[in-house]
C-alpha cells in the first residue's frame, strides 16, 4: 500500500478529514514506537512506505508497558484531537496497518500489545 492510499484509507475508516488523519497516523505510529521493542518498530517499518518510517522511531531498546487508556491518551496529545477521536484513529490505523503489511508482521505487532488493544484492531490473537 502506497502512502496516499494508507492516509486516505486512516482518514475514511476514522471518518476525519485527510489532514486529521495525517496527524492521527503520526501520533499513532509515534506511540507504536514506544509500545514495541526496537527490533518490531524497525521490522514494522521496513513494510510501511517511506514517509510513514520516520514516525516509528523507537525510544528505547525495550517496549514501554501501557494499556489502551493510555495509548489513547498519547495519541490525543500528540495528534491534539479529543480522546473518542484518537480511538477512532487508533482504530482505524491498526485495521489499515493490518491491511498494509504481511499478515506475519502483523501477528509480531500485535503479540506486543495488550489484548485491549488487540481487540480494537479485530485481532484477539
Amino acid at each position: 500500500m502506497d502512502y496516499e492510499t494508507f492516509i486516505d484509507t486512516v482518514s475514511q475508516r476514522a471518518g476525519v478529514p485527510r489532514e486529521k488523519g495525517k496527524d492521527l497516523t503520526r501520533a499513532t505510529l509515534e506511540t507504536l514506537a514506544e509500545r514495541l521493542t526496537k527490533g518490531e518498530v524497525e521490522d514494522l517499518a521496513s513494510e510501511l512506505p517511506k514517509p510513514l518510517k520516520r514516525h516509528l522511531i523507537s525510544p528505547t531498546p525495550e517496549a514501554r508497558r501501557f494499556g489502551l487508556e493510555e495509548f489513547i491518551n498519547r495519541v490525543s496529545a500528540r495528534a491534539d484531537v479529543s480522546p473518542e477521536e484518537a480511538r477512532k484513529g487508533l482504530q482505524a490505523e491498526l485495521t489499515t496497518l493490518r491491511d498494509a503489511v504481511s499478515s506475519g508482521e502483523f501477528r509480531d505487532v500485535m503479540s506486543q500489545l495488550p489484548q485491549e488493544i488487540r481487540e480494537l484492531a479485530g485481532s484477539s490473537s
